[in-house]
């Protein structure tokens, strides 16, 4: 092909490629030719801007520090010079300018000009600042957390361990005098500050969660060798079976995916059927990115209705007297999961089973919770 024909299809590339402003300047940053993208992102039209030095797109503060000299001189000397700033608009607004500098040479090596790409980053520059402010306001929130975990652990139990001592007293020197009303209203408030001092511990232990960033390797095998022998008095007491083998070693941190399985097996022994000896599958599946662990039993199951409403802090499906506990474990289960970077569901019918699938990623994600 003619070399004339190819340079007349490079210059064409030039004048036609898409958000890149792309000129030639002389040595002394003077514009020579402009694009059609040059136009688009900053405004000028060819025959407005050539001749003229590049210092008109360069805000007032980089003009003081003397920024279009500078990277000009540093292509010059590297052959190259690469600069992220504030660039002004023909209207005079501005745009987050990325910019390359490339020095040209003639055949005996002397610079004879540059080329000069821009390409504008605003949006990118948006994105950053609204990951960066979401990062401050979590990091605020979390401190809150802590705030909170403090009030709880000091402020709210020493008032809650006077009235429990004084309680204690109290029965145990007047408890003679009581009437069977007396005893039953007594009865109630130490049942009431016994749950006040369970749900108080229950948010210590949800705000601790992923306190303790430490990934090792967990053999999920071993893992519930450990937690069955730990339960081995539920489990005998309930009857239940619980199954599993090939589980994979995976990365996480271990204090919590101890409790994660822990409380989807108490779980699933908790709500049995009163008729039915609870069995409890424990299996996972390799995937792309990802394991994928299924906790499968035979108990009373979960209407659909409610599959999302169980993992919120607090939330019970079933009453105190039927079924014990403060509606946190799932919560907790759903915590630690995200902690790791992974989901967690349930599949149910009421009255069939559940079966509790959650993800845990090949690498964790290091996620502030």
């Amino acid at each position: 092909m003619d070399p004339h024909i190819k340079q007349l299809q490079l210059l064409k590339l030039v004048e036609e490629i898409e958000g890149h402003a792309i000129f030639v300047l002389d040595k002394n940053g003077n514009i020579e030719t402009w694009n059609k993208s040059a136009e688009k992102i900053k405004g000028y039209k060819a025959e407005e801007i050539i001749g003229q030095n590049i210092s008109t797109f360069y805000t007032n503060a980089d003009l003081m520090i003397g920024l279009p000299e500078k990277l000009l001189a540093e292509a010059t000397v590297n052959g190259t010079a690469y600069n992220e700033s504030w660039r002004v608009r023909k209207d005079k607004t501005k745009f987050w300018g990325a910019v390359t500098i490339t020095a040209l040479h003639d055949d005996e090596g002397n610079v004879t000009g540059f080329a000069k790409i821009t390409r504008d980053l605003t949006e990118r520059m948006a994105a950053e600042n609204i990951i960066r402010q979401h990062s401050r306001e979590l990091e605020i929130k979390n401190k809150e957390i802590e705030q909170f975990a403090y009030i709880a652990s000091h402020d709210l139990q020493e008032p809650l361990f006077t009235v429990t001592n004084l309680v204690e007293f109290f029965q145990t020197e007047y408890q003679h005098l009581f009437d069977e009303n007396a005893n039953t209203y007594l009865n109630f408030i130490i049942q009431a500050t016994g749950r006040m001092k369970n749900l108080i511990k229950n948010l210590l232990d949800y705000s601790h969660i992923g306190s303790e960033k430490k990934l090792a390797k967990i053999d999920c095998n071993q893992l519930l060798d450990t937690l069955t022998t730990d339960l081995a008095n539920q489990i005998k007491k309930s009857g239940a079976k619980i199954s599993y083998k090939n589980l994979p070693v995976i990365k996480g941190y271990p204090t919590e995916l101890s409790q994660l399985f822990q409380n989807l097996i108490s779980n699933a022994i908790k709500f049995r059927n009163k008729n039915e000896l609870p069995k409890i599958e424990v299996s996972a599946i390799k995937g792309p990115e990802c394991w994928r662990f299924k906790i499968k039993d035979n108990g009373i199951g979960i209407d659909p209705r409610f599959k999302v409403k169980i993992f919120l802090i607090f939330q019970r499906l079933h009453d105190r007297n039927e079924y014990e506990g403060n509606g946190i474990g799932l919560a907790y289960c759903k915590k630690i999961v995200e902690l790791h970077g992974g989901r967690i569901s349930v599949e149910s019918n009421n009255g069939k089973g559940s079966s509790f699938v959650f993800t845990i990623p090949f690498e964790p994600n290091l996620l502030i919770i």
